[in-house]
C-alpha cells in the first residue's frame, strides 16, 4: 500500500509540475521539402496532427528544406505542408514506437487545389540507422493468432528461438537471461535474475519494438540478446471502449501426447474491459482496463495416480493518463497492479500428488515520464519508473515440525519427514541396490504393475516468501545542428536499484535422497541425506531476512552524422555497478578488511565506469537515397547478475544446511553446502562482455515490398562464477590452466570472517559464439500484411548459462548456477559443444488479408531445428566426488544428442459486425498448431532418473479459441 501511494503521489506531482517526458516511447517523423526541379524549399510550414496527440504540433522546413518531429505518440498523424499562397498538401503517415518515418513532398507552384494522398502503412527502411531493429503495430497483432501474455510477442521477432516456456527467455544469441524487456519502456525483467517471471499481459499493447543487434547509444541497451519494448494504448480526443470474452475448452483441444504418465483436460479463458477518452478535451486524456485470465486443470493424474485440480486466477488493472498542456510539453503517468493466485502446483510427472504447492504472487508497476521541446533543435526527456514482484510459495501438505540438528531421521515414515527422492538402480552397485530395494517397493510407482524408482513422495520441500523491487531514474536531452553535414547529440543518465527481500523455510527436513552407503561423512557411511534451509532448523534463532542489492548506472553519449548518403553513428556506454550484500561492515587493519555485523549491508563488488566501456560505432550508405548498406560494432556489458544474494555473507547464517544419517537414520553429523554460503570475489575480475559484428543490407524494392539480409557475429566471454577456490587443482584441469588457487589467501580470509570454500571468479577460457545469416522479406498494401524470415545461426561455446537445472524453464542464478561447482561440472568436463539455445535452421512466416466484407484472416507458422542435449552420469566422475546428483555433469560433449525439429501452423478468423455508425461486434476464432504437431523437447537426460532420453515437456497440442467483443 505505501508503494501504491508513493506512486499515486508521484502521479499527481507529475500531471501538475513535471515537464516529465515520454522517454523514448515515441517515434518520429522527418523528411524534406522540394519543388518539382528537385530543389530545396525552404520556409514550409509543417503541422502534425493526430488523435493521440491532444496538440498539434508545428516546424518549418530549413534552407535544405527538411524538417523534423521528434517525440511523438506512435499512431497515425497527418501532416499539412503550407507556403504562401499555395494550397495546403496533406499526407499522412504511421509513427512506430522507435522508429523514424521518412516523407518527402514536392510542391508545386501550380497548385490551385489542395492535393489530399492518404498513405497506407507501408514498409519503409531507415536509411540513418545500422541497427537490427523493428516495430509492430496493434493493427498487425490484432490480426494474427497471438496469445494474451505480453511473452507471446516474442515469437514475432525474426531470428528469436520460439519457445512456451513460461518464465526462461528465449535464446536469440545468448542465454535466455540476456535479453532485455520492457513494458511501456519499465524494465519488467525479474530483477537479479533478468527472466520475464512478471506477467504483464498484451491486451494494452499499441505497439512493440525490437532492437536485436547493432545498438546505438540511445536507450541504455546492454542486452547480449534482444530488447523487446513495448507502449500501451492511450486515450484520445473520442471517448472509446471494448468489452471482450475469449476461451480455449479442453473440448477444443486435442488429446496431449505425453511421454509420462501425466494427463490432465484444461480450461482457460480470458475477460477484459477497456475505455479510455478525454477528461479535458485536446488537453488530458485517460485509458483504463481490467483483465481476468482463468485457468483450471481437471482430471489431473500422474505416475502416481490422482492429482487434485489445479486453478490458477489473476486480477489486473491498468491506468494511465496522458497530458499535454502546451505544444512543448507531455505528460504521461500510468499504474498497473496485478494479483494472481495459483493452487496444485509444482506436481511432477513422477511425483505424489501431496509434493504440491500453493503460490500467491503480485505484480505493481508505475510510470511518471513527459519531455520538454526546448526549440526546434532540442529537447529533453525524463522517467521515473517503480517495479514491485511480491511472491510467495507455501506446501500444500505441512509436516508440523521443524528439522532439529542432532535428531534421527523417521526412515519409518519418509514421506512424512520432507520431499522425498526415490532412488533408482545403479549398475554394478549390489549392495546400494540391495539397500534400496524396500524403499522403491514401499514409495516407488508403479510401472507395469512393478514399484519402480525415480520418483518424488512427502510435501514441498519448503516455504518461501521472494519479493522483488526496481527503481529508476532516467533523464535524456538531445540537440541537432549544421546544415550540409548534421550532428544529432543524444545524452544520457540512467540510474536503477534492484533488491530482493527473501526468507526461505524448511518443511520438515526439506529435500531428501538416499545415497545408500556411496558417500561418507567424516569416515562413516552415508545412508540418508537431508538439504535443510537454516532460516527454518531449530536453534538457529537471529536468522535474518536476505535483502540484496544490485545498484546500476549508465552514462550514454551518441552521435549521429549525416554527410550527404552517409550516416555514421558514433557512441558510448558507460556502466557502473555495485553489489551490495549483508552481513559485514567494513573495517580498516585486517586481512579482509571486514568484520562479521549480521544484517548489516555491505558493498559486496563493483564495477567502476572505466571497466565498462560500451563503443556503438555504425555506418550506413543509403547509396540510391533510399536503400542501404550498413556495418556496425558493439559492445554489451549485460546488466543481470544474481551475485548480490548468491555470495551475500549472511547466507553463511542462511545457508543450505547438509545433514547425513546412517542406514538406521542415526544422526552422523552435518554441514552447510559450500556453493550456497557466502563467498569472497577473486581481485580485479573482467566483467562480462559480448562484442557484436554486423553487416547487413536493406531494399525498398517496390511500393509494396521491402527486403533485409544480414550477418551477424557475437563473442561473450568473462563469465563469472561461484567455484571452488581449489577447482583447478582438484578436478584435474587440462594443459595449459595454472594449477593454482583462485585466492591464495582464502584460508586466512575465512578464519577471519568465516565464509564458504568457494570464490566469485573469472572461468578459464569461458565464452560463446554466435554466427547468424538471416534474410527477410516483408509486404504491405491496403489489405495484406506478410512477412517472413528464413535464419541460419549457430551458438556455440563451453559456457551454458541455460543448461545448469533439470529443467530450462527456471530463474536460475546469473554468477552462480551449477556451472563450475565441484567435480564434473568445471568447464573442461566435457562441457564444449553446441549450447542449449542453438537453433540451426528457423523459418517464420507470418500475416494477415483484409477480406471484402468487413473481415480478416491471419496465419502464422514457424519451422526451427531441436533442442542440443547431452546425457548427464555423476559415475564418470565418482572418483572425484561423494556427489550423487548427475545435474550438469556431463558424460559426453555438450549437445551431442538433439531432439526433434518443429513446426506449427496457428489461424485465424475475424468477423467484425459493425452497427449504429460508431459500434461494431467482433466474433473471433483462433486455431493454434493446426497440424497437432506436439514435438517433444527439455529432455530428461539424467542417467539415475526415471525417463532418461524421453521428452520432459512438449509444444502444446492442436487447441480452438473463441472470442467475442464488443467495441464502441
Amino acid at each position: 500500500m505505501k508503494k501504491l501511494l508513493a506512486v499515486l503521489v508521484l502521479l499527481a506531482v507529475g500531471l501538475g509540475f513535471a515537464p516529465a517526458a515520454r522517454a523514448q516511447q515515441t517515434g518520429s517523423i522527418e523528411g524534406r521539402v522540394t519543388l518539382a526541379d528537385g530543389s530545396p524549399l525552404a520556409g514550409v510550414s509543417v503541422q502534425a496532427t493526430s488523435d493521440v496527440m491532444p496538440l498539434p504540433r508545428s516546424a518549418t522546413t530549413n534552407a535544405e528544406g527538411e524538417y523534423r518531429f521528434p517525440l511523438l505518440p506512435p499512431g497515425t498523424y497527418e501532416l499539412t505542408f503550407t507556403l504562401g499562397d499555395l494550397a495546403p498538401l496533406k499526407e499522412r503517415v504511421k509513427v512506430l514506437l522507435q522508429q523514424t518515418s521518412s516523407v518527402e513532398v514536392t510542391m508545386a507552384p501550380e497548385a490551385v487545389a489542395e492535393s489530399i494522398d492518404v498513405v497506407a502503412e507501408l514498409p519503409a527502411i531507415d536509411s540513418t540507422s545500422s541497427e537490427l531493429k523493428t516495430a509492430i503495430s496493434d493493427e498487425v497483432i490484432a490480426a494474427i493468432p497471438i496469445g494474451q501474455e505480453y511473452r507471446d510477442l516474442i515469437k514475432l521477432i525474426p531470428g528469436v528461438q520460439y519457445t512456451e516456456d513460461n518464465v526462461r527467455g528465449p535464446s536469440a544469441g545468448g542465454s535466455g537471461q540476456d535479453n532485455a524487456y520492457q513494458f511501456d519502456g519499465v524494465n519488467v525483467a525479474l530483477p537479479l535474475f533478468g527472466t520475464l517471471s512478471s506477467e504483464p499481459s498484451s491486451h494494452d499493447i499499441d505497439q512493440i519494438a525490437i532492437v536485436k543487434g547493432g545498438a546505438n547509444a540511445v536507450d541504455f541497451n546492454r542486452s547480449g540478446g534482444f530488447t523487446i519494448n513495448s507502449i500501451s494504448k492511450s486515450g484520445t480526443n473520442r471517448f472509446r471502449g471494448d468489452v471482450s470474452y475469449q476461451i480455449q475448452p479442453e473440448s477444443a483441444t486435442a488429446t496431449r501426447e505425453s511421454a509420462t504418465p501425466s494427463t490432465f483436460e484444461e480450461d482457460k479463458d480470458w475477460a477484459t474491459i477497456s475505455v479510455g477518452g478525454p477528461v479535458l478535451r485536446d488537453r488530458l486524456f485517460f485509458y483504463g482496463s481490467y483483465f481476468r485470465p482463468t485457468s483450471q486443470r481437471n482430471n489431473v493424474a500422474n505416475a502416481y495416480g490422482s492429482v487434485p485440480d489445479f486453478e490458477s486466477q489473476r486480477d489486473e488493472f491498468f491506468g494511465k493518463l496522458s497530458y499535454t498542456p502546451t505544444e512543448s510539453l507531455a505528460f504521461h503517468a500510468s499504474y498497473r497492479d496485478s494479483d494472481r493466485s495459483n493452487d496444485t502446483t509444482s506436481v511432477g510427472a513422477f511425483a505424489t500428488a501431496s509434493t504440491a504447492l500453493g503460490e500467491d504472487a503480485t505484480l505493481g508497476i508505475g510510470i511518471v515520464e513527459g519531455s520538454w521541446l526546448i526549440n526546434d533543435r532540442s529537447f529533453a526527456t525524463f522517467k521515473y519508473t517503480d517495479f514491485e514482484n511480491q511472491t510467495s510459495s507455501v506446501p500444500d501438505s505441512i509436516f508440523g515440525f521443524d528439522a532439529t540438528l542432532g535428531q534421527r531421521l523417521d526412515i519409518a515414515n519418509l514421506d512424512q519427514q520432507g520431499f522425498f527422492n526415490v532412488p533408482v538402480p545403479i549398475a554394478n552397485q549390489a549392495a546400494y541396490n540391495a539397500f534400496i530395494n524396500s524403499l522403491i517397493q514401499r514409495y516407488g510407482f508403479l510401472r507395469n504393475g512393478v514399484p519402480t524408482g525415480g520418483g518424488q513422495v512427502g510435501g514441498g520441500s519448503q516455504i518461501s516468501d521472494n519479493d522483488f523491487y526496481r527503481e529508476s531514474y532516467q533523464l535524456g536531452w538531445n540537440y541537432s545542428l549544421g546544415q550540409k553535414v548534421t550532428h544529432d547529440f543524444h545524452v544520457g543518465y540512467l540510474y536503477s536499484l534492484d533488491e530482493e527481500d527473501l526468507r526461505r523455510t524448511s518443511n520438515g527436513w526439506g529435500s531428501i535422497t538416499v545415497p545408500g552407503g556411496r558417500t561418507s561423512f567424516q569416515g562413516r557411511p552415508v545412508f540418508f541425506e537431508a538439504a535443510v534451509q537454516q532460516q527454518g532448523l531449530v536453534g538457529a534463532g537471529g536468522v535474518p531476512l536476505i535483502h540484496s542489492e544490485f545498484e546500476s548506472q549508465s552514462i550514454e553519449l551518441n552521435d549521429q552524422i549525416r554527410l550527404d548518403n552517409w550516416t555514421f553513428n558514433v557512441g558510448l556506454i558507460a556502466s557502473h555497478d555495485t553489489f551490495f550484500g549483508q552481513g559485514l561492515r567494513a573495517v580498516d587493519g585486517n586481512l579482509s578488511g571486514f568484520a562479521l555485523a549480521p544484517g548489516n549491508k555491505y558493498k559486496m563488488y563493483e564495477i567502476d565506469f572505466e571497466e565498462m566501456l560500451q563503443p556503438r560505432l555504425g555506418a550506413t550508405w543509403a547509396y540510391n537515397g533510399k536503400d542501404t548498406v550498413y556495418a556496425n560494432y558493439a559492445r554489451y556489458y549485460p546488466a543481470a547478475s544474481s551475485l548480490p544474494r548468491a555470495a551475500s555473507w549472511d547466507r553463511n547464517l542462511a545457508a543450505t544446511i547438509r545433514v547425513f544419517f546412517g542406514a538406521d537414520g542415526s544422526f552422523l553429523g552435518s554441514e552447510p553446502l559450500a556453493s550456497s554460503s557466502g563467498k569472497f570475489f577473486d581481485k580485479d575480475l573482467d566483467p562480462r562482455s559480448v562484442d557484436e559484428y554486423l553487416i547487413g543490407t536493406a531494399r525498398q524494392i517496390n511500393a509494396n515490398w521491402v527486403g533485409r539480409a544480414h550477418a551477424r557475429y557475437r563473442y561473450a566471454t568473462n563469465f563469472w562464477e561461484d567455484t571452488n577456490n581449489d577447482a583447478r587443482i582438484a578436478f584435474r584441469a587440462p594443459e595449459g590452466i595454472a594449477k593454482e588457487l583462485y585466492v591464495p589467501n582464502l584460508a586466512d580470509v575465512r578464519r577471519e570472517i568465516g565464509g564458504s570454500s568457494y570464490v566469485i571468479a573469472e572461468l578459464d577460457g569461458a565464452f560463446s559464439k554466435y554466427y547468424e545469416v538471416s534474410t527477410e522479406a516483408e509486404y504491405r498494401s491496403n489489405k495484406v500484411y506478410f512477412r517472413g524470415s528464413y535464419v541460419w545461426s549457430h551458438y556455440y561455446g563451453n559456457f551454458d548459462q541455460d543448461n545448469t537445472t533439470t529443467d530450462n524453464d527456471q530463474a536460475i542464478f546469473v554468477g552462480s548456477s551449477n556451472i563450475a561447482d565441484g567435480a564434473g561440472r568445471q568447464l573442461w568436463d566435457k562441457k564444449y559443444g553446441n549450447l542449449r539455445g542453438d537453433r540451426r535452421h528457423q523459418l517464420k512466416v507470418y500475416g494477415s488479408y483484409q477480406l471484402p466484407w468487413n473481415a480478416s484472416t491471419g496465419a502464422y507458422a514457424i519451422y526451427q531445428s531441436g533442442q542440443p542435449w547431452e546425457i548427464w552420469d555423476v559415475e564418470v566422475y565418482r572418483a572425484l566426488t561423494t556427489s550423487t546428483s548427475d545435474v550438469n555433469r556431463n558424460a559426453e560433449p555438450a549437445g551431442s544428442r538433439t531432439s526433434d525439429a518443429h513446426y506449427q501452423l496457428d489461424l485465424n478468423y475475424t468477423q467484425n459486425l459493425p452497427f449504429l455508425s460508431r459500434y461494431n461486434a467482433q466474433l473471433r476464432l483462433d486455431v493454434f498448431n493446426v497440424t497437432d504437431n506436439q514435438t517433444g523437447y527439455d529432455i530428461q537426460n539424467q542417467k539415475s532418473r526415471a525417463g532418461l532420453g524421453t521428452p520432459r515437456r512438449y509444444y502444446d497440442p492442436r487447441r480452438i479459441q473463441f472470442g467475442v467483443k464488443f467495441e464502441f
